[in-house]
C-alpha cells in the first residue's frame, strides 16, 4: 500500500464525526465490502461480533451513536497503512465504556476495523 493510498483518509474528520456522534459520516469513510470485527464481554475473542458491508455498519454506528452517550477520541496513531485510537464513552448513568480500535486502509476508505470494548460492571 503506498503512501498515497492513506493520505485521503482525513482521520481528523472521522474523529470529529465519533465525537459529535454523526453515524452517516462516519459511515461514508468505510469500503463498500469493509468488515468491522467487535471483542467484548458480550462477544469473546473466539466468536467476536463480525460486521460485513455498509449495511451492517450502518445499523451497528447509528446504535452507538445513537445512545444518550458522549464520546471523546484520544490517543490517535496514523501511518500508511492505517490509523488507530481509542475512544473513552460515558453514559449520563456514569457508567465508562472504553474503546480500542485498529483500521485498515485501502484506497482511502476503511477496509476494515477492530474494535476492543469494556465497559464498567454494575
Amino acid at each position: 500500500m503506498s503512501a498515497t493510498t492513506s493520505a485521503t483518509f482525513d482521520l481528523d474528520r472521522f474523529t470529529r464525526a465519533a465525537e459529535a456522534r454523526d453515524a452517516a459520516t462516519q459511515l461514508s469513510m468505510y469500503g463498500p465490502e469493509a468488515t468491522v470485527t467487535i471483542a467484548n464481554k458480550l462477544s469473546q475473542p473466539r466468536t467476536p461480533r463480525v460486521l460485513r458491508g455498509r449495511e451492517e455498519i450502518k445499523a451497528w454506528l447509528e446504535d452507538m451513536y445513537g445512545r444518550d452517550m458522549t464520546h471523546k477520541v484520544k490517543h490517535r496513531v496514523k501511518d500508511d497503512t492505517g490509523v488507530a485510537y481509542t475512544q473513552a464513552c460515558r453514559y449520563p448513568d456514569g457508567t465508562n465504556v472504553l474503546c480500542a480500535t485498529v483500521i485498515a486502509l485501502a484506497q482511502g476508505a476503511i477496509s476494515s476495523q477492530t474494535v476492543l470494548e469494556v465497559w464498567d460492571e454494575s
